[in-house]
């Protein structure tokens, strides 16, 4: 049976890193396709991307075209632009290499596009087209021109278009290969989409992404050996989370279990508990401190309360007492951290029943914490041999996995996540979801979801989405993890009433009754 892949392995939603895209490019060159043809196909496509946006054109413009095959890609954009009766100037900030580029730039001159011998003015309203260094550039860009380009950006004089990769920004870390980088408008990435790109760091210089599809064939995409899936809310339409059967009881909606909040943080157990309530589980149970158990009933009385922890002279939920009476395996999924504190000693003695929980563990905030400065450390992944989710955000991601280096935040999670055994949610403006075969990036999502409190919100989302469909499907992969956190992303963007964490567990609530009527009818 062929592994189902959410989502679509294309054009549209893979990402690779430069190397990955010049080795596709070389294949597809040596099948026969002609360079030409490739630098037609994105001018061209590109072409039709501006003439969809003509109030970015009705002043001119400008295309700063570079000495290689970006260049020459800018070349035909302008050729397109003005043979359609656009003014159209071009300027070559430094001297042209490829013979291609050569070749449409003189083609340009013959047709009577003007070819500047200075610089452009930086004031003028036109449109520029930066089409300088695209997938290849590594090298250091003279700062003059990107201040120039700066100028323009920063003063709103006119709009840029940066074509694949802004000048100066590294295509692989989404970083200045110097000190700056062109900062763009909108970036119209050709081919494929350039990991860079996609990162947190890439953010101040992209402006709108888009994608320029020049058609690389789907086989030569499903050969790519690390499959990293760009994902945004257009691909909630093909979300796919097991229906429950019509007849199921509350037992069959998924169980789980929410250890949360202390005499310290007694709020995050509140939002744990409304994420869980929102997910639609069937029965949701919690371990709380006592200070949030006397008071449950009143806000959450569909919570069975299993026990109350009792908490240090710091304040810091004790686990040890609680965990030793519950049976964790009448649960589905088992949700550990939100809001607990750090007590070292407490989870040196608790430890041995989440290793032996074999149902999901769910790992967040002050439980990561906690592994990050016990004896055991990163060994408790190890140990454990059951499913294990984990949700850090960058600090706690560098605590827990010190020695683990890479270019981006892609390449941190995969890493850890293959070496332990687990799947990784790295949050971010951009968070990814990653195991040890795939990485899911999530982009142009809410950034209301980077708020406090609302971590806590998606912990107990996840714990109760995953016990509704453990209970459906006994088995889960980690996409269903991507998929629950673009959910509690869509519903962030979509609260009408506030961009509290309250407010959108409300609205979350409603998106995933809704979302199960639809599947369900």
């Amino acid at each position: 049976m062929n592994e189902i892949v959410w989502p679509t392995i294309d054009s549209k939603h893979l990402i690779v890193d430069s190397k990955q895209m010049m080795t596709l490019e070389k294949e597809m060159f040596s099948d026969g396709m002609p360079q030409e043809a490739l630098m037609e196909k994105a001018g061209n496509q590109i072409s039709k991307w501006l003439f969809k946006r003509k109030t970015l054109l009705k002043h001119g413009i400008t295309v700063l075209i570079g000495p290689g095959h970006n260049g020459g890609d800018g070349a035909v954009i302008a050729r397109e632009l003005f043979l359609k009766g656009y003014l159209v100037k071009v300027w070559c900030p430094f001297p042209l290499k490829k013979k291609l580029t050569i070749n449409h730039v003189n083609y340009l001159t013959s047709i009577g596009v003007t070819k500047l011998l200075e610089p452009p003015d930086a004031t003028g309203k036109e449109l520029w087209i930066d089409a300088v260094f695209g997938n290849n550039q590594t090298r250091k860009v003279d700062n003059k021109l990107i201040k120039l380009f700066n100028q323009k950006f920063n003063n709103k004089y006119g709009r840029v278009v940066s074509i694949d990769v802004p000048t100066g920004l590294c295509p692989n870390n989404g970083e200045p290969i110097l000190d700056n980088a062109v900062k763009a408008d909108f970036t119209l990435v050709i081919g494929l989409n350039k990991i860079g790109l996609t990162q947190d760091s890439a953010l101040s210089f992209i402006g709108e992404l888009h994608h320029i599809d020049v058609g690389v064939p789907i086989n030569k995409l499903s050969k790519v050996e690390k499959k990293i899936f760009k994902v945004t809310y257009k691909d909630l339409k093909n979300i796919n989370l097991p229906s429950l059967p019509k007849n199921s009881n509350k037992y069959k909606k998924g169980r789980t279990l929410l250890i949360a909040g202390s005499e310290k943080y007694p709020g995050a157990a509140y939002l744990a508990l409304k994420g869980a309530i929102s997910s639609g589980a069937g029965f949701i149970s919690a371990v709380l401190p006592e200070l949030v158990a006397e008071s449950i009933w009143q806000v959450a009385p569909e919570i069975v309360l299993k026990g109350t922890m009792q908490s240090n002279y710091n304040g810091n939920a004790s686990l040890l007492s609680v965990l030793k009476n519950i049976d964790l395996s009448a649960f589905d999924s088992l949700a550990v951290g939100p809001g607990i504190g750090i007590d070292n000693d407490d989870w040196q003695k608790s430890k041995d029943y989440l290793l032996s929980f074999e149902g999901l563990l769910i790992l967040d905030a002050d439980a990561l914490n906690r592994i990050s400065e016990s004896k055991l450390g990163l060994k408790f992944f190890l140990e454990r041999k059951f499913k294990t989710w984990i949700t850090p955000h960058s600090k706690e991601f560098i605590r827990l996995f010190p020695h683990i280096m890479g270019e981006t935040n892609v390449e941190l999670a995969l890493e850890a996540a293959k070496e332990f055994n687990i799947s990784v949610l790295l949050k971010g403006a951009n968070s990814i979801v990653a195991d040890n075969k795939k990485a899911w990036q999530l982009f142009g999502t809410d950034s209301q979801t980077g708020r406090a409190g609302l971590g806590d919100l998606l912990t107990g989302f996840v714990a109760g989405s995953s016990a509704i469909d453990l209970a459906c499907c006994k088995n889960i992969t980690t996409d269903f993890f991507a998929k629950y956190v673009l959910l509690h992303s869509f519903a962030a963007s979509k609260c009408k009433t506030g961009s509290n964490a309250h407010a959108i567990g409300d609205e979350l609530s409603k998106l995933m009754r809704n979302w199960k009527t639809r599947q369900i009818s």
